[in-house]
């Protein structure tokens, strides 16, 4: 039987839609659920299960950027394909608006990948801490201060040897799809979400070389506590943990892709366009 799970954003209403998605599964033949604290949210206890997402031909996704993040990670490398329903403003990683729902359930799970819809697939960074697997990022993983009026020493060093000492508010490691996050506020490069590359970008750098860098996704990226300054790791916005004298941040391309339907052909820049308003001339 095919199968369908919808995690949702919780400070937008959400039900209509989950009873929308509920009432084309029932019609279709096609078993559908949610994330227990998402259903809860939304008033729809009734679609709630425990079962995890990886086991969905398809994970919606209701909300913004934000939920996606949250589904990318609850998904926790599974290669379960992700479809993004926009309930927010524009947003670079959904798909498809609330009115084009079901009609896009349709095509996904009556067409043929390749004909009817494509996977879009993205790069995501495995992170250690001391040699101990702490979580995969979308985005980016950031190492930054821990206490506000205070810059932090971070020793990044690539591949295995010191590059430099940063005198920062912290260091950025980003992927292609998180270049339009952290990274560009930090004055990093728009750099396209198909392209494959480890951006490292210094926040608000106490120092001459603030510049990005540009790395090849084969690369390790480290970063390391140096001093009695604390750091906090954040991955896709959620802390992890934090950090002191001599402790080290691995940073590596993950073998894992997050997988976002596309029904039609993905223009990076046309989103980014509307995204910061420019116009034609």
């Amino acid at each position: 039987m095919r199968a369908l799970a919808a995690l949702a954003h919780s400070e937008v209403s959400v039900r209509e839609q989950l009873v929308t998605v509920a009432r084309w599964c029932e019609r279709n033949d096609v078993e559908f659920w949610t994330a227990p604290a998402d259903a809860e949210e939304a008033g729809a206890s009734e679609f709630a299960s425990d079962r995890a997402l990886g086991a969905a031909d398809l994970v919606l996704s209701l909300g913004g950027d934000g939920t996606m993040l949250r589904s990318v990670h609850l998904l926790d490398g599974a290669p379960t394909p992700l479809l993004g329903v926009n309930l927010g403003s524009l947003g670079y990683l959904t798909e498809v608006e609330a009115d084009q729902l079901e009609a896009s359930l349709t095509t996904f799970f009556d067409g043929a990948e390749g004909d009817d819809w494509e996977l879009d697939e993205r790069l995501m960074i495995e992170v250690e801490v001391a040699g101990r697997h702490v979580g995969r990022a979308l985005n980016e993983a950031v190492v930054e201060k821990h206490q506000a009026g205070n810059t932090v020493r971070l020793l990044a060093l690539i591949d295995g040897e010191p590059f430099t000492y940063y005198a920062a508010d912290g260091l950025i490691v980003a992927t292609p799809t998180g270049s339009t996050a952290y990274s560009l506020s930090a004055r990093g490069p728009v750099v396209s979400p198909h392209h494959r590359a480890l951006l490292l970008t210094p926040v608000s750098p106490h120092m001459l070389f603030d510049r990005t860098l540009v790395l090849d996704p084969t690369q390790t990226v480290e970063v390391q506590v140096s001093g009695h300054r604390k750091a906090d790791l954040a991955l896709d916005g959620r802390f992890v943990q934090t950090l002191g004298d001599g402790e080290l941040v691995r940073c590596t391309s993950s073998s894992a892709t997050a997988r976002f339907v596309r029904f039609g052909e993905f223009h990076f820049h046309q989103i980014l366009k509307a995204k910061f308003g420019l116009q034609d001339r």
